[in-house]
């Protein structure tokens, strides 16, 4: 008799032990795992991306003096291999059908000016823009940089700071920031502010109020 009482309560324990077990692993299943340390979380965008408070987040200051400024201070259209300049490979990612000589430069392709919407099959009609212009930059704080700093800068390919269009177009921004010039093609307005502001984030480089305020009316047409 106490054979199979002890044999019904082990049978018991048993069954109790498996239960729990299993509860516990029903739990863990159906809860989610803690979120790991730095993932990203639901919540506002972050201003790189959101322009509008990317734009509010640069530091607003009076444009600085042109003293000791020249171009020579941005080396510019450095060399980038296989016998190409700066200069040539904007030309070969910004056309269609570019075809180049033994020296890289471009002979033949078409290209649009996002500034004025003007179509060039002749890539000596065309200028390579610094979105922000290296006297502007200058202005707005590249002033405290090493030349090879500027160098960098003014051969950025990996961004938004360098253009193809007309060389008219580049010529009649010259140096002027948004608040003195804007793309003749408004429909480029959203994109040329976006460009601006991307490059002045990255650099961290100064706005000034009227600057500031025509960015964000071109803004607003995106």
């Amino acid at each position: 008799m106490s054979g199979k009482r002890t044999t019904t309560v082990g049978s018991v324990v048993v069954l109790i032990i498996l239960i729990v077990i299993g509860y516990f692993l029903t739990r863990e299943e159906g809860s989610e795992p803690p979120s790991p340390t730095g993932a990203p979380t639901s919540g506002p965008a972050a201003p790189g991306d959101d322009p509008a408070a990317q734009l509010a987040a640069l530091t607003v200051a009076p444009e600085g003096k042109m003293t000791g400024y020249s171009r020579d201070r941005f080396p510019h259209w450095s060399s980038q291999g296989d016998s190409c300049d700066t200069r040539e490979v904007v030309l070969q990612r910004q056309g269609t059908d570019v075809q180049t000589d033994s020296a890289c430069k471009a002979t033949s392709g078409t290209w649009t000016s996002a500034y004025d919407g003007v179509v060039v099959e002749d890539a000596g009609k065309l200028d390579i823009d610094h979105t922000v212009a290296l006297a502007e930059a200058w202005r707005s704080g590249a002033d405290k940089w090493t030349d090879e700093e500027r160098g960098k800068f003014a051969n950025d390919l990996g961004g938004l700071q360098l253009i193809a269009v007309t060389a008219s177009s580049n010529r009649s921004k010259g140096d002027q920031d948004a608040a003195k010039w804007k793309p003749p093609a408004e429909s480029y307005w959203c994109t040329y502010a976006r460009a601006v502001v991307s490059v002045k984030t990255l650099y961290s480089l100064t706005v000034d109020e009227a600057e500031r305020d025509a960015l964000a009316t071109m803004l607003k047409t995106c």
